[in-house]
């Protein structure tokens, strides 16, 4: 299956605002820099110094857009890059006023290097999921760098786990702090729904068995068990699938604990949904420079 990622993203969307306020953000005022090299047409060469998955190309490509310089990609996005120690791979060539190129720089290998982490530690712990045998959903969290949500949940899909909610606006989560301010899972659910309607999936995070069976009986789409470790999580999990066969239609989610160490003994079948913000929270920068052709 062919992939372009940058599809997502709308031809006239507040992404592209992003990337302003990223540029204003760098340079809110004079550009000392800019000034001293002037606006000589020059070239320069995007290299990879790490090896990694390239991700975060339309954003990086809208601010070479924004500062009014061309730029051809040599590596297609999603393309894991294998960098030899002490050598560089070449994944774009930048053409334009040298003062432009420069004002670009910084801005957007910051965010090829973020994206490319996430997208990197993403494949990762996907790949070590498959060959473990498990065969459901690996998710990230809604757990991300405010003003930075966009290009990491985007990170997520183009190493290949699932975004999860976007937003509070997406999908309905309701947490034990939810439950407790209204009283019972029947009644957040009850609520919920009122409000959402039939289009809206509405997840409960739970922390025993009873409130799971609860969950679903009141109309829960997707359950999350949380505290469950283990044995007992594959037991629970089990349990809960017997009890509602045939009768309801939900899916069962484990958050938090999911690491690169503990994954071959901490996935089971009886899940549907691993999140884990492990894939954001914990990913590095891949190495990435630009340099002028000289």
């Amino acid at each position: 299956m062919s992939i372009q990622y940058s599809d997502l993203l709308p031809q006239n969307g507040e992404w592209k605002t992003d990337v302003t306020r990223y540029l204003t953000e760098d340079v809110p005022a004079f550009d000392v820099g800019g000034f001293v090299v002037g606006s000589e047409p020059k070239t320069a060469t995007m290299n990879c110094k790490q090896s990694g998955v390239l991700a975060g190309v339309p954003f990086a490509q809208e601010v070479f857009d924004q500062c009014g310089v061309k730029v051809e990609w040599l590596v297609a996005e999603g393309t894991y890059i294998d960098v030899p120690a002490g050598k560089k791979v070449p994944v774009a060539k930048v053409s334009g006023p040298v003062r432009n190129i420069l004002l670009a720089e910084r801005t957007a290998l910051n965010i090829v290097a973020r994206a490319a982490g996430i997208a990197t530690k993403s494949r990762r712990i996907v790949e070590l999921a498959r060959a473990a045998g498990y065969e459901g959903i690996i998710a990230g969290t809604r757990k991300t760098t405010p003003g930075f949500r966009r290009v990491e949940k985007y990170a997520m899909l183009v190493g290949g786990a699932d975004m999860h909610r976007y937003s509070l606006s997406t999908m309905v989560m309701l947490k034990d702090n939810h439950v407790w301010s209204t009283g019972s899972i029947t009644e957040a659910v009850t609520k919920a729904r009122y409000a959402c309607g039939f289009s809206t999936k509405i997840e409960v995070e739970c922390q025993s068995e009873d409130e799971a069976n609860e969950a679903i009986a009141a109309g829960a789409d997707v359950i999350m068990l949380d505290n469950f470790e283990g044995d007992s999580l594959r037991v629970a999990a089990a349990s809960i699938k017997a009890k509602w066969a045939g009768q309801r239609s939900f899916l069962l989610e484990c958050s938090g604990g999911l690491s690169e160490k503990n994954i071959h003994s901490y996935l089971t079948p009886e899940i549907d949904v691993y999140s884990t913000s492990s894939i954001h929270q914990s990913a590095g920068y891949v190495d990435f420079n630009l340099k002028i052709d000289v």
